[in-house]
């Protein structure tokens, strides 16, 4: 088996998703929002209305970065931030009417950024791609533990 760089399974996975990533920017800029903005969008549709530490988590960053992404959302109208109920220092994360009419569009993006990178495979390919990569998640989840999303 090849061991170059390019048959590394961290390396193909991370440079996949780093240019993946660039061309959803490039594609997103139409919509006013960033992969990041989109990130946000995508967990709080899929996931419901949360507090701001568990977004954090979620997303991977630092909750001073989150506050930074959240107050720019907050002032484009995409997100509105509610009083928590337990503490008033922590707010709950929630999609404004704005936010949710766009969501369909962001998903259509990323559909288009998939076709990119699917182009010359068949239709049984793509699915196994996205099968196997479903596994290697799985294994990876269990591997770290409870907790892991």
């Amino acid at each position: 088996m090849d061991k170059s760089y390019e048959s590394r399974l961290g390396f193909l996975v991370t440079d996949a998703g780093r240019l993946c990533g660039r061309l959803y920017d490039k594609r997103a800029k139409r919509l006013g929002l960033t992969r990041a903005q989109s990130r946000v969008l995508a967990y709080l549709s899929w996931k419901g209305e949360m507090n701001q530490a568990r977004l954090a988590e979620l997303l991977e960053i630092t909750p001073i970065s989150l506050t930074r992404l959240l107050d720019r959302m907050e002032s484009y109208g995409w997100i509105e931030r509610a009083a928590s109920d337990g503490d008033r220092r922590a707010f709950t994360i929630r999609l404004t009417r704005k936010a949710r009419s766009i969501f369909p569009r962001v998903l259509e993006v990323g559909d288009e950024v998939a076709e990119e990178g699917f182009k010359g495979m068949s239709p049984a390919e793509r699915d196994t791609l996205i099968r196997l990569l479903q596994q290697v998640r799985r294994n990876f989840v269990e591997s770290i533990g409870e907790g892991v999303e």
